[in-house]
């Protein structure tokens, strides 16, 4: 007990200009089981919610069924949707509750140069449009048509429609969401550092133009490293990122190394 309290007096929750154009506003413990890979906002009039996911979350029937990794959510116009990946080069699914709180699976069979990973997904303001994202160094995001509004029959296989083309590539992006149209917000959990001169960052994608169905160029800014606070030393590790459009908070998870990873995990909250 001793122990457990000198590393929790090691972790200063003080506040900090963390990264570029955001001031950090506050923290919130982020439980390793269940709030360990991403978040999203929904906003519905039954009210709002912030819901989390972790390994901890992944349905028992999706897990039998090899989906054994659940990624950042993504929410918009009360529409709510999951990733999940496979260790083979099986489908993706997403799983996606509409409004009415109904869950509807769809899969996507993976196109030939696509990576098996199902890092996030992101809905567009318009709930038009998923964008998905891979692992690895890479200079595109995945564009589909919206599950459940523009895409509707679970039967059948959840295209590729098109690419978010970056401009400069980004590597090991576990989360974006959009904060309008034309700009994404995304955490990188990159631990090389070489491609922005900073390691774990929080990145800026200016699109060309709102979402069409075909291809769009993304204007890539490196905001600065996130914060990488904790009372154990080690590899921290970047996860899922929200904004909230009720009062523009951007929520992004960092858990933290080794056994601090269940104390002092935290999701940071910053404003502009």
């Amino acid at each position: 007990m001793l122990a457990v309290v000198a590393l929790l007096t090691a972790f200063s929750p003080a506040l900090a200009q963390a990264v570029t154009g955001w001031t950090e506003v506050g923290s919130d413990h982020a439980r390793a089981l269940d709030e360990s890979q991403g978040l999203a906002t929904i906003v519905r009039p039954s009210g709002t919610t912030i819901r989390y996911t972790g390994i901890g979350t992944i349905p028992a029937d999706l897990n039998s069924q090899g989906w054994n990794h659940v990624g950042d959510p993504g929410s918009a116009q009360g529409w709510y949707v999951e990733p999940y990946q496979r260790d083979d080069r099986g489908a993706k699914l997403f799983r996606v509750q509409a409004p009415d709180g109904s869950w509807t699976n769809y899969k996507h069979n993976l196109e030939s140069w696509e990576a098996n990973n199902n890092s996030f997904a992101a809905v567009s303001p318009d709930a038009r449009w998923l964008v998905a994202g891979e692992w690895g160094t890479m200079d595109r995001l995945l564009v589909h048509p919206m599950p459940g509004t523009v895409f509707t029959n679970p039967a059948q296989n959840l295209p590729y429609v098109s690419a978010i083309r970056l401009d400069h590539p980004v590597r090991d992006v576990q989360g974006c969401d959009f904060q309008t149209a034309t700009r994404l917000l995304c955490a990188s959990d990159d631990p090389d550092g070489s491609l922005f001169g900073t390691t774990k960052p929080l990145l800026q994608v200016d699109l060309a133009g709102p979402l069409a169905g075909s291809d769009v160029t993304g204007h890539v800014t490196s905001l600065a490293q996130l914060p990488l606070r904790s009372g154990c030393s080690g590899n921290f590790e970047v996860e899922g990122i929200d904004f909230d459009e009720r009062d523009a908070t951007l929520r992004v998870i960092v858990m933290s190394p080794s056994i601090c990873v269940v104390f002092d995990s935290m999701t940071y909250r910053f404003r502009q």
